[in-house]
């Protein structure tokens, strides 16, 4: 099996993404770090015509985006569309509104996305759900996240595990990865490390206390397509400086 692409997820560098220009410089910059996918995220109000003259003057591919809810359930036509334009078979939404996180919310979810993932899949896509640490609250006997991904098939909703966030819910992110093989196309990859003041902080990956030799090697049976660097704070450090030392790690691991 081949291993799994490495990508930037851009939220981390979303400041940079707010109009047309900062979204070609910030494409030219990840490419220049030697990132071949990028995840779409973040990005203020530019036309979808105009990201994918973009990703076709950088070379670089679009892995998978996120994109809110509500657009799925409004606008389905025009998320189709706009994934054709960039090339990209995996969207994904970042985060559910809180009406979900009710009792009965995961069943009103999956209710609406049936219809919804029918419909991607028509298109040749698919839709991952991304987990925070919230979702790690109990649920009965189980978790939330696994009772999201209990009520769905996989045919119906895939899983982004995010390292990072399931490691501060108190989760092994290597587990998590290995519980759901073959179900997660994208997987978001965090390091966390921990200030004098006992502060969880992001970091780039290799730099903070995750155990990278259990993720990587529970990615690598777990036949996910792309794993996307993300850093939600740098702390005052150049995003790019921070996304590059975390492609510097991973290509060591012989990734990239």
């Amino acid at each position: 099996m081949s291993k799994a692409l490495v990508g930037a997820q851009l939220f981390s560098a979303r400041q940079h993404c707010q109009d047309i220009d900062g979204v070609r410089e910030t494409f030219k910059r990840v490419k220049e770090i030697g990132y071949s996918v990028v995840q779409v995220s973040g990005f203020g109000p530019v036309e979808p015509q105009a990201v994918a003259e973009a990703v076709q003057e950088s070379g670089l591919i679009v892995g998978a985006t996120h994109i809110k809810w509500q657009r799925f359930l409004d606008d389905l036509d025009a998320v189709i569309a706009e994934h054709k334009m960039w090339g990209c078979k995996h969207p994904a939404i970042g985060s559910l509104p809180g009406e979900y996180s009710v009792p009965g919310g995961i069943e009103k979810f999956v209710a609406e996305l049936t219809p919804i993932a029918q419909k991607l899949a028509q298109a040749g896509m698919d839709f991952s759900y991304h987990n925070h640490n919230h979702e790690m609250v109990p649920c009965g006997e189980t978790t939330w996240l696994e009772a999201l991904y209990a009520a769905a098939p996989p045919d119906v909703l895939k899983a982004e595990i995010d390292t990072y966030w399931i490691q501060a819910g108190g989760g092994d992110p290597a587990a998590w990865i290995s519980k759901y093989a073959g179900r997660e196309p994208v997987i978001h990859l965090k390091d966390m490390t921990i200030t004098a003041e006992r502060e969880q902080r992001f970091a780039p990956i290799g730099s903070g206390n995750l155990n990278w030799d259990a993720i990587l090697a529970a990615v690598d049976k777990a036949e996910v397509e792309y794993m996307f660097v993300e850093q939600d704070n740098c702390y005052g450090e150049d995003v790019f400086k921070c996304l590059e030392s975390s492609y510097r790690f991973l290509a060591s691991r012989g990734y990239c």
